[in-house]
C-alpha cells in the first residue's frame, strides 16, 4: 500500500478540512431545539470516510485551484448522508442498533428525535449549498445547476426511490435488473452527484462532465458491490457495525445473486472500466484512480 501513501494523505488533509467546517458551519442551537440538534451532530461527528463531500472538491480541483471556497457545499453532502444512514437504520427500515462503531442515533436518543435529527440534517445541506461564502465566490447559474444535481440524487429520482425498492425487495427473489435500479438509485446516483457537483460548481465543459458522471456512475458501483462483499466477508470492527446483516434481512446483493467469487470479479472489471473512462479525460486524474483502487480494496 506504499504506492497510495500520498492519496491516503490527500484523503486525511480534506477530511480534516471538512470535518473543521463542519464544526464551523453547523448552527449553535439553543433552548427547546437543543435535543435534536444535539442528536443530528452526535452521528455527524460519528466518523465516516467523508467520501462524497471530498469526491466534491475532487471533482471542483480538476479545473479550479482552491477548493476551500466550496467548503460549505462539500459539508452540505456530508449533511445530506448522514441524514440517510439516521433513517436507514431506524426499526421501520433496517433497524440497525450500531452505527460506525457506536449506537445508532435511535439508539443514543429516541426514534422521534433520530427521525428529526435526519429531516434537519437534509434542510441544513441546502442552507449550506446557499451559504453565503458559496454565493460569493460561484456564478449562480453553476451554483443552480450543480444544486438541481444533487437534488435529484437524493431524491425521488435517486436515493429515495433506492431506499423503497430496497425494503421491498427484501425477502424475495429478485433479478439483476431489479438488483441494478436499487443500487443506481440507493447508491450510485449520489456518489455520482458529488463527483459531478464540484465539477458543475468548477464551470468544467460539458462533455467533460458527461465523461465525469459516466465514472461516477462506476466508481459509485464498485463502492457498493464492495459493500455487499463486506457486508458476508468484513471485520465487524473494522467496519463499525454488524455484519451478515444483508443475509439476515435476505436483502437482494449481488453476492445473493451471484455468489462471492464472480461478485469479486465483477467489481474488478467494473474498476477498469472505470480507469479507462478516466482516461478519456485530459486531465491529471492520479488521485480518482488511486481512489477507484482503494476503494476495490477498501476493508471498511
Amino acid at each position: 500500500m506504499d504506492n497510495l501513501k500520498p492519496l491516503q494523505a490527500y484523503l486525511e488533509e480534506k477530511k480534516r478540512l471538512i470535518e473543521e467546517a463542519l464544526d464551523k458551519y453547523y448552527p449553535k442551537i439553543r433552548g427547546y431545539g437543543k435535543r435534536v440538534a444535539e442528536a443530528a451532530q452526535y452521528s455527524l461527528k460519528a466518523g465516516g470516510k467523508r467520501l462524497r463531500p471530498i469526491l466534491c472538491l475532487m471533482g471542483y480541483e480538476l479545473y479550479r485551484n482552491s477548493s476551500e471556497d466550496i467548503l460549505p457545499f462539500a459539508c452540505g453532502l456530508e449533511c445530506i448522508h448522514t441524514y440517510s444512514l439516521i433513517h436507514d437504520d431506524l426499526p421501520c427500515m433496517d433497524d440497525d442498533d450500531f452505527r460506525r462503531g457506536k449506537p445508532s442515533c435511535h439508539k443514543a436518543f429516541d426514534e422521534a428525535t433520530a427521525i428529526l435529527a435526519g429531516d434537519g440534517l437534509l434542510t441544513l445541506a441546502f442552507e449550506l449549498f446557499t451559504h453565503p461564502e458559496v454565493v460569493k465566490r460561484i456564478s449562480p447559474l453553476a451554483l443552480t445547476k450543480a444544486i438541481h444535481k444533487v437534488a435529484q440524487a437524493v431524491g425521488f429520482r435517486g436515493m429515495v426511490a433506492g431506499q423503497m425498492a430496497d425494503l421491498l425487495a427484501e425477502g424475495k427473489r429478485g433479478t439483476l435488473q431489479q438488483l441494478k435500479w436499487i443500487h443506481a438509485h440507493k447508491t450510485v446516483a449520489f456518489i455520482e452527484a458529488s463527483l459531478v457537483s464540484g465539477a458543475l460548481l468548477a464551470e468544467a465543459p460539458s462533455k467533460e462532465i458527461k465523461i465525469l458522471s459516466k465514472f461516477g456512475q462506476q466508481l459509485g458501483l464498485i463502492f457498493q458491490i464492495v459493500d455487499d462483499l463486506l457486508d458476508i466477508i468484513g471485520d465487524e470492527k473494522t467496519l463499525g457495525k454488524p455484519v451478515k446483516s444483508d443475509l439476515k434481512k435476505k436483502k437482494l446483493t449481488y453476492p445473493s445473486l451471484f455468489g462471492l467469487e464472480k461478485t469479486r470479479k465483477m467489481a474488478e472489471e467494473m474498476t477498469e472500466e472505470a480507469l479507462n473512462t478516466l482516461n478519456k479525460l485530459e486531465k491529471d486524474t492520479t488521485y480518482l484512480k488511486e481512489l477507484t483502487l482503494y476503494i476495490l480494496n477498501r476493508a471498511h
